[in-house]
């Protein structure tokens, strides 16, 4: 990873870089399914639901801007699944291929382990094979795929189920 880079908490001041990222990955990328941009007002929403639930936003700065982001929140909203997140974590189009996906989500799960997290799972589009090497390395374990099962472009899109169990059994 490149010197000087910072993981930190984000803030509302972050929130339009991290508004600019996901926005490129909507544009460019099959990393998020939607089609539609959002706005500031959307990302604010977004911040304000993981805040109130206790669940983390980090940030990687470089040279005093926003590089990347990730989160995690409820995988599903059910009582039984509380101590099983799902994560997302992206990297601007300048610094990806640096190391800061994989400083991001070492963070991540330091912070699930301190949160009581068991299970955190990964869910991402099966052609994206950085993506599962960063999860691999971190080691996530692949657990299925789901064929057919979305749709962005103009085409099909399976998804890659991975999960890192967290924390001791019990």
């Amino acid at each position: 990873m490149r010197a000087g880079v910072i993981i930190r908490d984000a803030g509302e001041a972050d929130l339009a870089a991290v508004m600019e990222i996901y926005n490129d990955s909507v544009a460019n990328t099959t990393a998020i399914w939607n089609e539609t941009q959002v706005d500031l007002d959307n990302r604010r929403q977004w911040f304000g639901a993981r805040q109130a639930r206790g669940f983390p936003v980090l940030v990687a700065e470089v040279d005093g801007r926003v590089a990347g982001y990730a989160s995690y929140g409820d995988w599903r909203a059910f009582e039984g699944f509380r101590h099983t997140v799902e994560h997302s974590v992206y990297v601007h189009r300048d610094h990806r291929g640096a190391g800061i996906g994989a400083a991001l989500m070492r963070a991540l799960v330091e912070r699930a382990v301190a949160g009581n997290v068991h299970v955190m799972v990964a869910c991402i589009e099966a052609g994206n094979a950085a993506s599962i090497r960063l999860h691999e390395g971190l080691g996530f374990r692949l657990v299925g795929i789901h064929r057919e099962v979305g749709m962005k472009f103009g085409r099909w899109l399976d998804l890659a189920c991975m999960e890192l169990q967290v924390s001791r059994p019990l």
